[in-house]
């Protein structure tokens, strides 16, 4: 054990107050957190913060090069493109978040129900989980779209139904280590039912691995928000979405190369910032991690 760990246990340091201390050690982490932290506010404040209104056209300012007035430059029709990425954050993070919760939900008490269940309740849902595992992320939640229809709720449905396994397998894995642990036995023995061994016990000591999962599947959600939006089953024209954004761009990508650009950044930054986000998290949450 380090120096660090031997002073943290000398002081009575909680796990708690360790972890944050470890998360705020990791620079790329904190770097991330701060850009996280930009977009959200941007998205929440969008309508205060965007100086044109995103869906106010104006045929006298087409594909206008970035200026003082217009930052990002104007699109085809006219529209300011910093307002349109300021309000397509909000698409984005709302289904990303949104997303990721749903799957969440769905996937968290199926993989306890796996584990905790029983030898045949097992085998149906792991083989029903591995069976969409099978199916690459993206093609499934778009095949879902087209599916349920183009809207940006049924895109967040189809990402929540297509990332769901991620956490069944998660769960399923940690209750199967935690069955076998004298308190579950114990709690067992006591004649606890299953669903409430589960809730109360397992659950609470599974929570740092499913939050360091569900902020790297943040950023997949949101790529997979913005390429739905791209082939035109998430955020409806002319309610502004970085995918859409990107669509429209394709068509002036030489005359007006902004118009690709800077949406295009925006997706690199806020999904490169949750995955660092999620590195610094699982470093700081895993017990055997070295960095004090």
């Amino acid at each position: 054990m380090s120096s660090a760990g031997q002073i943290a246990i000398e002081t009575g340091e909680s796990p708690g107050r360790r972890a944050l201390r470890r998360f705020a050690q990791h620079k790329l982490a904190m770097f991330g957190l701060v850009v996280v932290v930009i977009f959200v506010v941007a998205a929440v404040f969008a309508p205060w913060i965007a100086p044109y209104d995103p869906l106010e056209t104006s045929w006298s300012r087409l594909r206008q090069p970035p200026s003082w007035a217009h930052p990002f430059g104007t699109d085809e029709n006219g529209r300011d493109v910093l307002s349109r990425v300021l309000h397509g954050a909000r698409a984005s993070l709302m289904a990303g978040v949104i997303a990721v919760g749903g799957a969440a939900l769905i996937g968290v008490p199926i993989g306890l129900l796996a584990g905790l269940g029983g030898k045949w309740m097992d085998m149906v849902i792991s083989r029903v989980a591995d069976a969409m595992l099978s199916i690459p992320f993206l093609i499934l939640a778009i095949a879902l779209a087209a599916f349920l229809g183009p809207a940006l709720e049924n895109a967040m449905l189809a990402i929540a139904i297509s990332a769901s396994p991620i956490f069944v397998r998660l769960a399923r894995g940690m209750a199967l280590d935690a069955r076998s642990t004298d308190w579950v036995e114990a709690a067992r023995a006591m004649g606890n039912p299953p669903w409430r061994i589960g809730l109360l016990h397992v659950l609470p000591n599974i929570l740092p691995p499913l939050l360091v999962q569900a902020t790297l599947a943040i950023a997949e959600a949101i790529i997979a928000e913005a390429s739905l939006s791209f082939l035109g089953l998430g955020q409806q024209p002319p309610n502004p979405s970085w995918g859409s954004m990107l669509n429209s761009a394709q068509r002036f990508i030489e005359s007006a190369p902004w118009l690709a650009i800077f949406p295009g950044l925006a997706i690199f930054l806020v999904v490169l910032a949750f995955n660092l986000v999620g590195d610094g998290l699982r470093d700081a949450l895993d017990p055997r991690s070295q960095k004090r």
